[in-house]
């Protein structure tokens, strides 16, 4: 599921730690989609930290998307990426979505078991 809406992106940078969050993934995750996509260029501060910018961050926002929602290999979505085919049926879900189909897909986890443990 896209985490993040453009628009709700106020600061001009965010730390790895805050894009991590926003995505509920790994920094390794965002540091290794760094480096397999040229799109993702964070600046660095005079210690090494990255800072990414909204332009960034909508960035991994697509290839969440395409890796994550849709299944395509690296690869694959590079190719969309550069192509911007398949991005078709992208748009950013905004954060109260996220957590009402996170929240749908517990309750559904929750009744499958219920009804699992009734058959028995």
């Amino acid at each position: 599921m896209n985490k993040v809406a453009e628009h709700n992106l106020t600061k001009l940078y965010y730390t790895i730690g805050e894009v991590a969050e926003m995505f509920d993934v790994n920094t390794s995750l965002i540091r290794f989609w760094e480096k397999e996509f040229q799109v993702i260029a964070p600046k660095k501060n005079r210690k090494g930290n990255r800072l990414f910018t909204p332009k960034d961050i909508v960035n991994i926002n697509k290839i969440y998307y395409l890796v994550r929602i849709k299944g395509f290999t690296l690869e694959g979505a590079k190719n969309a990426i550069k192509s911007k085919e398949d991005l078709e049926g992208y748009k950013p879900i905004e954060r109260n979505e996220v957590s009402v189909i996170e929240k749908l897909e517990k309750l559904k986890s929750k009744l499958l078991n219920l009804h699992s443990e009734h058959n028995r």
